[in-house]
C-alpha cells in the first residue's frame, strides 16, 4: 500500500492500493484499509474486484465465511454472482443492484459464479465494501437485503450521471435502510464533463474506476486505481479528463476506536477473540446446503483502526 503526496487543495492524500491475485487471473485492488487511512465515516474496508473473465466451467468459489460488527455492500459493473447466507438468503446480484448484509452479531455467507454464468463463462467486476456499524448495533440480528437496479435513484445532466447506491447525496436519497449517517455513490463522467463535491458529509473520498479526473482551478490528476481522500469542508468541482467513472464513499466517523481482524469488525478486542473461538468451534451458523468453509487464519495481531 503507498501513497503519493498532491498539491491540490482540499485534497487530504491519495492512495494507491496494491493488486492482489487471487489465481486464475482474478485480481482484487484493496483501497481501504491503509496503512495511511483505516476508514473513510464509517466505510473501513472498499475492495475492487476484477474486472475479470472466466472461462466456461470456471468462476468464482468463496466459500462459507464469517463476519460480524459490518455491514457488507456488493454492488457490481459487470458479471454476476450467487450469494448465499446463513440466514437463508440466496440472491443473485447483477450490475445496478446493491447487495446489503448486516453481519452484526455474526452472519456467514459464500459468494460464488452461479451454475448457468458457470457453464459458459463470464465476467466480473464490481466493488465490495464493509461499513462499520454503530456500537450501539454491533450485535444486531444478522440480516439480508436486496435492491434491484430500478429502485436505486439515479440524475443524468451535462453528460455526469449520479448514482445514490447506500445513504444521501445531492438531493437523492437510496432506499437501502443503514444504522449511520453515510454516501455510497457511482458517478459516471463524459470527457470533459463536471461534477461538483460538495461538503454534505464530513469525511468523504472518491475511487477512480475507470479514465482520468482533475480538480477545476488546480494542477495534477487522479488516475484509475486511485483513492483520493478529500480534507473536511472542502467543496471543489472535479472534471473528467478521459471519460470516468467515480465511487464516492464517506460519512460521519464513528466516535470509538475499531479493531479488524480477518473478517471480524469490532470496537471490543474481547468480542474479536470470542468470534475467532466460536468460529474454530464451529459455533456459527451454516449456509445450507454448502459443506465447505474458509478456516480461521493464523493469529496475527488484530489491528486497530482508529
Amino acid at each position: 500500500m503507498t501513497m503519493r503526496s498532491s498539491d491540490a487543495g482540499g485534497v487530504e492524500m491519495v492512495i494507491l492500493p496494491p493488486v492482489r491475485d487471487l489465481g486464475d487471473g482474478f485480481r482484487v485492488r484493496r483501497a481501504l484499509p491503509s496503512a495511511h487511512r483505516r476508514m473513510v465515516g464509517p466505510f473501513i474496508f472498499f475492495d475492487q474486484m476484477g474486472p475479470a473473465a472466466f472461462d466456461a466451467g470456471t468462476g468464482l468459489d468463496v466459500r462459507p465465511h464469517p463476519h460480524i460488527g459490518l455491514a457488507t455492500v456488493t454492488y457490481l459493473l459487470d458479471g454476476e454472482i450467487m450469494h448465499r447466507d446463513s440466514v437463508g438468503s440466496v440472491q443473485a446480484i447483477r450490475p445496478g443492484e446493491v447487495n446489503w448484509m448486516t453481519a452484526g452479531s455474526g452472519i456467514v455467507h459464500s459468494e460464488r459464479t452461479g451454475a448457468e454464468t458457470r457453464a459458459s463463462g463470464g465476467k466480473l467486476f464490481g466493488l465490495q465494501t464493509w461499513i462499520a456499524l454503530p456500537k450501539a448495533h454491533e450485535e444486531t440480528a444478522p440480516t439480508f437485503a436486496h435492491h434491484k437496479a430500478e429502485a436505486i435513484p439515479t440524475t443524468s445532466a451535462d453528460g455526469t450521471t449520479l448514482t445514490v447506491i447506500v445513504g444521501e447525496s445531492n438531493g437523492l436519497r437510496s432506499p437501502v435502510a443503514t444504522f449511520s449517517d453515510m454516501v455510497y455513490a457511482d458517478i459516471q463522467l463524459d470527457r470533459g464533463s463536471r461534477y461538483q463535491l460538495v461538503a454534505e458529509h464530513v469525511e468523504r473520498a472518491v475511487y477512480v474506476v475507470s479514465g482520468s479526473i482533475e480538480i477545476i482551478g488546480q494542477t495534477g490528476s487522479f488516475a484509475t486505481g486511485e483513492l483520493v481522500v478529500f480534507k473536511p469542508g472542502a467543496e471543489l468541482v472535479l472534471k473528467a479528463v478521459d471519460a470516468a467513472r467515480l465511487m464516492l464513499i464517506g460519512g460521519e466517523p464513528l466516535p470509538e476506536a475499531r479493531q479488524i481482524f480477518w473478517n471480524f469488525v469490532s470496537s471490543s478486542a474481547d468480542r474479536i477473540e470470542q468470534a475467532k473461538q466460536d468460529w474454530r468451534a464451529g459455533r456459527f451458523d451454516k449456509v445450507p446446503d454448502e459443506h465447505e468453509f474458509i478456516p480461521l487464519p493464523e493469529d496475527p495481531p488484530a489491528v486497530r483502526y482508529p
